[in-house]
């Protein structure tokens, strides 16, 4: 009979050696010789205990546990339990479903001898073709993640019986998706049929080649990546008949009134295009000039102590809760202002009043958890956890009525 009760007090066990070891870790106490092989341990090692996690996460979904604790989907719980993405979740999720009838990538998670990357590519094939999975392991072994994946999706494709269903599932999954990363850079990930990427290319290429045209006769020289960043700027600065035609930003750019006549930002100010990223004050300043956008400002029209007798905030309330409250005011959501909705923190059938400090910003799924399900957050004001009825922090259980 399977003991559950070891197999918890050995996991804590090995997870309390582990962060010892990584604690008492000196890097710069290592001798050099030694460095490499110190740290191809620890890749083993997280090889080990990533395919432990990759073999568990369908499980977890069974569990329904990530319902309970008031998630969307079991891959939302699974991207905020690792701190992974929800769409490296959703496709960890996918592998360890394969999981179940690809014995042989199993028993590899087992021996740490894959990656996540690196299962998440040959499951996902070898669900197609099981008769490739031998190949694909063995050629992870030895190629690297890239050409393992070319391999992967020739393998999925081969597999496709119906070549054209597999082109519209495609189409209809098309995005195109922007974020900024750790540094505050803009980045742009865009997924669809080769062929419609093609035309975007071909656009681009023309454009690319009088970039690199204009950085040789500047002496510069930059990497193609660069050129093609330009390029794809060009492009979306012109219109279809080749005028140049007004940028409109259709964000919300969030800069302190000091830092715009500073010129820079100091401490805790703000000059940030809301869903992009931030910005320098000088961009900010060339962006009032030519752009149409809101624009908010901590000293500008004083919208606090405005008492709206409506239901609905007003325009200047609701572009003030944008400036405070960017995303949904939920701990750990962090769904943009666009997907949000604005709600009354005491309902507004008892107050008839519409005050900004009486207002939190909830995305659909969590303001369809505080509707349908009775979930709240917790007393306060911006961003704070959101706890299900019984729970001894809900509003309905403090002795409290919510401020």
């Amino acid at each position: 009979m399977f003991d559950v009760k070891r197999l918890l007090e050995e996991v804590t066990r090995q997870e309390e050696r582990l962060s010892a070891l990584c604690v008492q870790l000196d890097p710069a106490a290592v001798p050099l010789e030694h460095a490499a092989c110190v740290y191809e341990a620890f890749a083993r090692m997280e090889k080990l205990a990533a395919g432990a996690r990759l073999r568990l996460a369908a499980r977890v979904e069974e569990s329904d546990h990530w319902r309970r604790t008031g998630h969307r989907t079991a891959a939302d719980w699974l991207a905020h339990a690792a701190g992974t993405t929800a769409g490296a979740a959703h496709a960890e999720l996918a592998t360890s479903v394969h999981l179940a009838q690809l014995p042989a990538t199993n028993d590899a998670l087992r021996r740490g001898d894959l990656s996540t990357a690196q299962a998440t590519a040959v499951a996902d094939a070898a669900a197609a073709d099981p008769t490739a999975e031998g190949r694909l392991l063995a050629e992870a072994a030895t190629s690297s993640l890239r050409e393992l994946r070319d391999d992967c999706a020739r393998v999925k494709a081969a597999a496709d019986p119906d070549a054209d269903a597999r082109y519209e599932r495609i189409h209809r999954s098309r995005s195109v998706r922007w974020f900024s990363d750790h540094e505050g850079a803009w980045n742009l990930h865009a997924r669809g049929p080769a062929d419609l990427g093609a035309r975007v290319v071909a656009a681009l290429r023309p454009l690319i080649d009088d970039a690199f045209t204009s950085a040789r006769t500047e002496g510069r020289h930059e990497p193609e990546a660069a050129y093609a960043f330009d390029a794809l700027v060009a492009l979306a600065s012109h219109s279809t008949d080749g005028s140049r035609r007004r940028e409109k930003y259709l964000a919300l750019l969030r800069v302190d009134v000091e830092a715009l006549r500073r010129g820079a930002v100091e401490a805790d100010e703000y000059c940030e295009l809301t869903g992009i990223g931030p910005v320098p004050v000088r961009v900010a300043r060339d962006l009032l000039g030519e752009a149409v956008m809101e624009l908010v400002v901590t000293r500008g029209r004083d919208v606090a102590s405005v008492v709206h007798l409506g239901r609905g905030p007003t325009a200047a309330q609701k572009i003030a809760l944008l400036w405070s409250q960017p995303t949904c005011s939920r701990q750990g959501c962090d769904q943009l202002w666009t997907h949000a909705e604005v709600d009354h923190r005491v309902p507004w059938a008892d107050t008839h009043r519409t005050e900004l400090p009486g207002l939190d910003r909830l995305c659909r799924h969590d303001h369809r958890l505080k509707t349908n399900d009775n979930w709240a957050l917790v007393a306060g004001t911006g961003k704070r956890a959101m706890v299900p009825p019984g729970h001894p922090d809900h509003p309905d259980n403090s002795g409290r009525d919510p401020p």
